[in-house]
């Protein structure tokens, strides 16, 4: 991964911070571990992870700190995962890998108040992209795209494609997440933007603002739609959204650096480094 090659500007990065405390507390409880913070999912929707406490000013998280909390989460059934910023928390990958996590890297990527970005990328003959509004009839299709998107990770052309959309649409209709995105967009926590070609949805993604600063997440292209540059047609749109409603800050995580140059192209810059910690995968058994 290319490094950031400067250090990031520390209230930009505090702002980030209080961003991604801020974001699940909306459909999430939280449980004190005194250097880390433990969000539990309230209802339908992500399963959450733990975080740095924020403004924490004792010691450091140790890797007792770490195991106490993945504990829990075993208790709870929730995914064994912390999130933070390499750069806010510098100590706690060490802690973290002590306590037997595999750690990844994911450039973080900002357009802050002095940023300007790129003009809106020309679309394929026949494809329009728009912000959906709750009662939109894409909506359940939208939110299904980004499920079969990382389904087949990568920037490849891929196998799945609108014909599998109907039977993700209905699982998550039926497990009520189309109902709490829609609220959500009603409530104006969450904006969702849909690439759409005769009808049908091939990219969508959305942008959730707390106050002056959003993060643009869960853009996905079906696999069998990649290569037409719909994936940053929608980040385009979500953008365009989030400063038109007051947004100063807009940031992202890109899955590594071949996506991070997309977004580049818009405008983007390289800021810091988001890590994801998560249990590592079992070796392959021996032939």
């Amino acid at each position: 991964m290319t490094p950031v090659d400067h250090a990031p500007d520390p209230a930009l990065l505090d702002e980030i911070e209080r961003y991604y405390d801020a974001v699940p507390r909306a459909a999430a409880r939280t449980e004190d571990f005194g250097p880390l913070t433990l969000f539990v999912r309230d209802g339908v929707g992500w399963p959450y992870y733990a975080r740095p406490t924020l403004g924490h000013d004792g010691p450091a998280a140790t890797a007792e700190d770490v195991r106490r909390v993945l504990e829990r989460q075993r208790e709870l059934g929730a995914p064994e995962a912390f999130e933070w910023v390499a750069e806010q928390n510098p100590a706690l990958r060490a802690a973290v890998e002590a306590a037997g996590l595999a750690v990844h890297e994911h450039p973080l990527l900002v357009l802050g108040p002095q940023d300007e970005p790129a003009a809106m990328p020309e679309l394929p003959e026949g494809t329009q992209v728009r912000v959906l509004s709750a009662d939109a009839p894409e909506l359940a299709a939208a939110a299904a795209v980004p499920h079969l998107a990382f389904g087949e990770p990568g920037t490849a052309i891929g196998t799945a494609g609108t014909a599998e959309l109907p039977e993700v649409a209905a699982k998550l209709t039926a497990e009520g997440r189309v109902e709490q995105v829609a609220r959500r967009i009603a409530a104006g926590t969450t904006a969702m933007a849909a690439a759409t070609a005769g009808g049908e949805v091939l990219c969508a993604g959305q942008h959730n603002p707390v106050g002056a600063v959003t993060e643009v997440a869960g853009v996905g292209t079906l696999p069998a739609a990649r290569r037409r540059g719909l994936g940053l047609a929608v980040t385009a749109a979500l953008v365009a959204h989030a400063r038109a409603n007051g947004v100063r800050t807009v940031f992202l995580s890109a899955a590594d650096e071949d996506v991070a140059r997309i977004y580049r192209r818009i405008g983007f810059r390289p800021f810091a480094t988001a890590l994801i910690a998560e249990p590592a995968e079992p070796a392959e058994p021996a032939h």
